[in-house]
């Protein structure tokens, strides 16, 4: 009789596990504590009606970037095709003492003809993003670039450094202060949180994955149509026709060793037995289920357990669309606005864009990720500050709100961070039987969110493969660093190797 495999949480960690363990025969049970949706932060979500038009609302608008090789393999390999969006621009919004500025600037990092990693060089060709700097700027451009290039000597996730009690405001303290605010919106969008929060090491590993050592790294396209169901439901229904099983609305609360397996105890009373547990969860919930197992709780608390950050989504549908100038399908705002990003969702997501090219209307989401205090205010607090960013930033848009909606998200974003080695939870945790997966879960490999999800996943289900003599899946090669990067890099390595062997 084949062992039974239960996964915990549904989302892109573990329906990767979950699919790749059917695909071998395995038939895995996955367990998803949401009654109604699978998918964690891409699950579906209730509907909003404007304008007679029924609207997702989801836990907000995701990429995926050029680099999600592990990712766009497992699509390619379940014949999943959602449609992906491309990304043509994003535009740079800076609001400083009360003026107003913005740059086109995606296009100028991952086309500029100049090498990894002075491709940065190629927006100080650009009129506008001149316009921005001021005569500080100039005299602190030299902090901005020996901080490019100390990230290029240092790679935490390989040497799992976490660079304790450094954070990324320590680090960016004396760059200029415009080219500061704009490093400082790319790390609030990605990792969720303020700049006195974010450790060094996430964002020095986040910078060298997404642009620092390839141009082509910057690319990215949107989950169009609905969003995350558009991956969500294929992929599920995919596993369904495998012969795997999902069970929604079973939470599991601790985890018992068995001497042949695991058992599991849920909030509604049942308890599950399987000879290979894989928690595929949020850092948050798997600390909680480990910690409530007397078995398992010492080794536990002394982990290195992520952070889960508060983020707040809204929504605001207009009876008009921007500037044709305006074209840029998202953006940052940064300096003296409150909100942090912008995705104009009749540009990415197929039901919006029917509905302004049938009305001429527009939808805009917006992210705010604190801090804490800020996400404190009340609902109709946040919708105002955000309200007026937006027609601060695109003044046509006055007077021609039609409908606003505000979403506390509760399955939170995670805050990445790097401990030191032997504090990781690991896709083989330190109990046999028991693996993890999500993206949080420590693994070498530069990857991040959904990419580190897929890849987890992946590295879990090949590891109960393995112990039940089946073939692995292989997983697919990242792109190495440019020429000119990879060179720069391996010089700062082996000057920082030489330091620390001299004796003083």
């Amino acid at each position: 009789m084949t062992k039974q495999i239960v996964i915990i949480g549904s989302g892109v960690a573990g329906l990767t596990a979950a699919l790749h363990l059917a695909e071998r025969g395995l038939r895995p049970l996955l367990l998803e504590a949401h009654p109604d949706f699978p998918g964690g932060r891409l699950a579906g979500g209730e509907m909003a009606l404007v304008d007679g038009r029924a609207f997702r609302l989801e836990h907000g608008v995701h990429g995926v970037w050029r680099p999600y090789v592990q990712f766009k393999a497992m699509l390619a390999r379940y014949g999943v095709d959602p449609g992906l969006a491309p990304s043509p621009e994003e535009t740079w919004l800076y609001r400083h003492r009360g003026r107003t500025r913005r740059a086109d600037v995606g296009r100028a990092i991952r086309r500029s003809w100049i090498p990894a990693p002075l491709h940065y060089l190629a927006l100080f060709m650009r009129p506008r993003f001149l316009q921005i700097l001021g005569w500080r700027d100039w005299l602190r451009l030299p902090f901005v670039w020996y901080g490019l290039i100390f990230a290029l000597g240092l790679d935490p996730l390989r040497e799992q450094q976490p660079l304790v009690g450094l954070s990324l405001a320590a680090y960016t303290r004396r760059w200029s202060p415009a080219v500061r605010s704009f490093c400082i919106g790319l790390a609030r969008n990605s990792l969720s949180a303020t700049p006195e929060e974010i450790p060094l090491s996430g964002f020095i590993a986040f910078l060298r994955y997404y642009t620092l050592l390839r141009r082509d790294a910057w690319e990215f396209d949107y989950l169009p149509a609905d969003g995350g169901t558009a991956l969500i439901d294929p992929l599920v229904a995919k596993l369904q026709e495998m012969g795997g099983r999902l069970q929604l609305g079973t939470a599991v609360t601790h985890l018992e060793p068995l001497p042949d397996g695991w058992r599991m105890h849920t909030t509604d009373g049942q308890t599950i037995t399987a000879a290979y547990v894989v928690l595929a969860t949020d850092p948050a919930g798997v600390a909680q289920i480990l910690q409530r197992s007397p078995a398992l709780a010492a080794v536990a608390t002394g982990l290195h357990w992520p952070e889960g950050r508060e983020t707040a989504v809204i929504r605001l549908w207009f009876k008009r669309a921007p500037h044709p100038h305006s074209s840029a399908a998202s953006g940052l705002f940064t300096g003296d606005f409150t909100a942090d990003n912008f995705f104009w969702l009749h540009r990415l997501q197929t039901t919006y864009r029917q509905w302004y090219e049938e009305t001429g209307g527009s939808a805009v989401e917006i992210h705010i990720y604190g801090p804490g205090t800020l996400l404190q205010q009340p609902d109709a607090a946040l919708l105002a500050h955000v309200i007026a960013d937006v027609q601060t930033a695109f003044p046509e848009l006055r007077g021609q709100l039609m409908r606003q909606h505000l979403q506390r998200n509760t399955v939170p974003h995670t805050l990445f961070s790097i401990g030191a080695a032997g504090q990781h939870l690991e896709v083989q945790t330190p109990w046999p039987g028991l693996y993890a997966c999500g993206d949080w879960v420590y693994h070498p490999a530069p990857a991040f969110f959904l990419e580190r999800a897929t890849l987890t996943g992946l590295v879990a289900a090949n590891a109960i493969l393995q112990a039940e003599g089946l073939p692995p899946f292989a997983l697919a090669d990242y792109p190495p660093p440019e020429p000119f990067a990879g060179f720069v890099e391996k010089l700062m390595l082996h000057g920082r190797r030489r330091a620390r062997g001299r004796v003083f």
